[in-house]
């Protein structure tokens, strides 16, 4: 199903001018064990329903941004930029 994303700078696109990269997860703070590490880098929570995403204008500005996705309609919900830090909002 195509749907429109909105870029934060260029306004609303067809969705196959970005690049999906998938839901927003957190690192494992400290000295995370080989688990954690595991978890982090191989497993998602694949919700049915609103999740947190990166994106990629690749064909357009090039900028990464986050948007708030339902996944059972592709209603896009909100679209934000990411907090200065490189961490996404809470």
């Amino acid at each position: 199903m195509s749907f429109i994303l909105t870029c934060p700078f260029c306004g609303p696109r067809p969705v196959d001018e970005y690049a999906y990269y998938g839901e927003v997860t957190r690192r494992p703070s400290g000295s995370p064990t080989l688990r954690e590490l595991t978890d982090y880098v191989y497993f998602r929570d694949n919700v049915a329903g609103v999740q947190r995403e990166w994106w990629q204008h690749r064909t357009g500005c090039g900028e990464w941004f986050l948007a708030e996705r339902d996944t059972r309609t592709n209603e896009v919900l909100e679209i934000e930029l990411p907090a200065p830090s490189g961490d996404p909002a809470p």
